[in-house]
């Protein structure tokens, strides 16, 4: 049965129509920006700082590994420090040996420019200020 060139077009347009209502009152759900977590934050720590000082220092200072007596994968062992020290005083970045140390600021010797054959990247150095700057938050299993 022969469908009449009206009732296409009239079809059509009703079509075009629900399309055109359909789009006007679309919304779409907004993306939410991930935002960073605060510096002083335990996510901070967890998520920003965390990885800088696995990646960079950990081998000589975390885990059973403390050489120079410094112990950088807890919260205690940062507040205890090496042998010169506590490296990081909360809340105090300018005041923090560690914050001298990753500028390569620090004595040319004992305690050496960390890492001592690449200095971190400026984004790093930041990164580990704001931290220590904001009071140096660690979660609980990292505080001990």
């Amino acid at each position: 049965m022969p469908i009449s060139k009206t009732l296409q077009a009239t079809a059509l347009t009703l079509a075009f129509a629900g399309l055109v209502g359909s789009a006007a009152l679309w919304r779409p759900n907004p993306v939410s920006a991930h935002a960073d977590p605060a510096p002083d934050t335990e996510a901070f720590y967890t998520q920003k700082v965390q990885p800088i000082l696995q990646t960079n220092c950990y081998r000589c200072h975390g885990g059973i590994n403390h050489r120079g007596g410094l112990q950088i994968d807890t919260k205690a062992g940062l507040l205890k420090g090496g042998h010169d020290g506590a490296v990081i005083v909360p809340g105090h970045a300018d005041q923090s040996l560690l914050i001298k140390l990753i500028n390569h600021a620090g004595p040319a010797n004992d305690p050496m420019p960390m890492p001592p054959k690449d200095k971190l990247s400026d984004a790093d150095i930041a990164t580990v200020t704001q931290w220590i700057q904001a009071g140096a938050m660690m979660p609980a299993e990292a505080a001990k």
